[in-house]
């Protein structure tokens, strides 16, 4: 098939794209097309059929889709790649929204140049009352330690500032922050958290999980304008990156309310499956009629729960079951007790919810099998698909519980190649062989959903896809792949970031491949990511982005 230049396709789709709705039937030819069955067995087609209301008619041959669609119009793609969708199983949407207004570290290499980075975002943004930012990684900077109050105090003054940790799970605060808070060396350590101190006991300006939200509590909340800003901001960076629909992993009434008005207005431009976050009151405000599997054309989904079992590698947060290699007197945190966590997790599965729970040490994750072992034997109710986010440290012996209890794990590959720079260090080799484990998982049979934990991470899908087939960064560090035998194939990572993930929010019928009545998302892009060298496909751009047949994201 003869090959065109790039833009000579894109011109054809332009015009495609401003076709009357009276336009019942199209077909898209000379694809280079992949999908996958629903045994999840990679296919090849040439030629795309859907009509107007967005979904798929037919998938194949030409003269075989041809013939289902008799009167289409047909638009030539002169060869152009043609892949399904992609989906992100674990990500923030108005976090990533609300990078735009914030302060980013994730670039910072050192804690001189962070601290520059806030002088210099200060006195370009003195407008707020606060100053927010996110992507400090002392690790990156060798620091040894955590970064002080008095160091912020040198680029912010009396301006209170917090800052997330690349990781979420721990802040960077400053005096005047500390005080608004309201933590002093007589604040008790909040169960579930920790407040770092120094040598006399005085909080030295980093709170690790729990102890974080004596910071939120006085943090001022979003307006709606901003969070409506900061949601049409995601949604235009999900679509430029080709991700037709990602699972937000713990939402509010705010955001549910939003989401709801967007998708009735259209302007739900990637599809959003949403996890209430928590059982408190939120879930009880939203709940009410128990989970919504679809709205509005399946653009959003209200069905799951999002729960936390511990922190993370990166400030010892992640609850192991023995102590930290590299910090012997530290374990990390249970957020819950045993008690507790049982009777949130009963509390939405009693009420026909999907739970997915956040666990990240090998002690957190047997916590939450042994808490879903507990309630799917109670409640016959395997079919909701429990998951849980993250799995990265899971004893050896805990990894065939996942296959056994139909527990999904939903996993994020980038943060394997993040982590690589220390989570050795953190558990020591002989726990490695249960971290980050996805062939391990794939190999007993598990479903693995693939995620980027955006914006932890860049919300790129085929940064995660190189990700999981390189076991390398996107500098190809290090040489040969980090514990490569954990590595995917292709075609399994294509799967995790689409009809696996879909699967993993109960819409394998309906998305995550391109099949006969399923919507017609698809993504072109500007190489054959099953022929060019693994390496390279994390430099793969999206040309354009389609959901539901319409067109929502064009490169320029």
């Amino acid at each position: 098939m003869r090959m065109i230049p790039v833009q000579s396709s894109l011109l054809a789709l332009a015009v495609f794209g401003t076709l009357p709705c009276a336009q019942a039937d199209t077909v898209l030819d000379h694809a280079n097309g992949y999908t996958l069955n629903a045994a999840g067995k990679l296919l090849r087609f040439a030629s795309l059929a859907f009509d107007d209301a967005g979904k798929i008619i037919a998938v194949g041959g030409a003269q075989s889709v041809a013939a289902k669609a008799p009167h289409a119009r047909h638009v030539d793609l002169h060869g152009q790649t043609v892949l399904p969708g992609l989906i992100d199983a674990h990500g923030h949407v108005f976090e990533l929204g609300a990078l735009a207004s914030r302060v980013q570290l994730y670039d910072t290499t050192s804690l001189a140049g962070a601290v520059k980075a806030v002088a210099d975002f200060n006195t370009a943004h003195a407008d707020g009352a606060w100053l927010i930012g996110f992507g400090w990684n002392q690790e990156i900077w060798k620091l040894g330690r955590f970064p002080t109050a008095a160091e912020l105090d040198a680029a912010v003054g009396n301006r209170p500032a917090w800052l997330h940790r690349v990781d979420g799970h721990a802040g960077w605060a400053n005096t005047r922050a500390l005080q608004l808070a309201g933590i002093t060396r007589d604040t008790p350590d909040p169960s579930g958290g920790k407040i770092e101190r120094d040598a006399d006991g005085t909080p030295s300006g980093v709170l690790v999980d729990a102890a974080m939200e004596m910071m939120d509590r006085v943090v001022p909340k979003p307006t709606e304008a901003e969070s409506r800003a900061a949601l049409d901001s995601a949604l235009a960076m999900l679509t430029k990156v080709g991700l037709t629909s990602v699972h937000d992993a713990g939402i509010g009434s705010g955001a549910d309310a939003l989401y709801r008005d967007y998708a009735d207005h259209g302007k739900l431009t990637t599809r959003v499956y949403a996890m209430i976050g928590d059982t408190g009151a939120d879930f009880d405000a939203l709940s009410h009629n128990g989970p919504l599997a679809s709205y509005a054309g399946d653009r959003y989904a209200l069905a799951a729960v999002k729960l936390y079992g511990d922190g993370a590698l990166g400030s010892r947060g992640a609850a192991l079951l023995e102590p930290y290699s590299d910090m012997p007197s530290a374990r990390g945190t249970l957020f819950h007790t045993d008690a507790d966590l049982l009777a949130r997790m009963d509390k939405a599965m009693r009420a026909g919810y999907q739970v997915n729970v956040h666990a990240i040490g090998d002690a957190a994750n047997r916590q939450v099998l042994d808490g879903f072992e507990a309630l799917i034997a109670k409640y016959h109710n395997a079919a909701l698909r429990p998951r849980i986010e993250h799995a990265q440290v899971v004893a050896l012996a805990d990894i065939p519980r996942f296959k056994r209890l139909g527990v999904m794990p939903s996993m994020q590959p980038t943060h394997a190649t993040s982590d690589q720079n220390m989570a050795e260090q953190r558990i020591g080799h002989e726990r490695m062989k249960g971290a980050y484990a996805w062939r391990t998982f794939l190999d007993q049979g598990s479903k693995i959903a693939c995620g980027s934990d955006f914006p932890i991470e860049s919300p790129n899908p085929f940064a995660g896809i190189h990700a999981a087939v390189t076991r390398q960064d996107g500098n190809g560090a290090p040489p040969g792949g980090w514990y490569k035998n954990q590595a995917m194939t292709l075609t399994e990572a294509f799967r995790c970031f689409t009809l696996d993930a879909a699967y993993a929010a109960h819409q394998e019928n309906v998305i995550g491949s391109l099949e006969p009545g399923k919507w017609a998302d698809f993504v072109l892009v500007d190489r054959d990511i099953f022929k060019t060298p693994a390496s390279d496909i994390g430099k793969t751009q999206v040309l354009q982005t389609w959901v539901a047949g319409r067109q929502v994201y064009s490169v320029k």
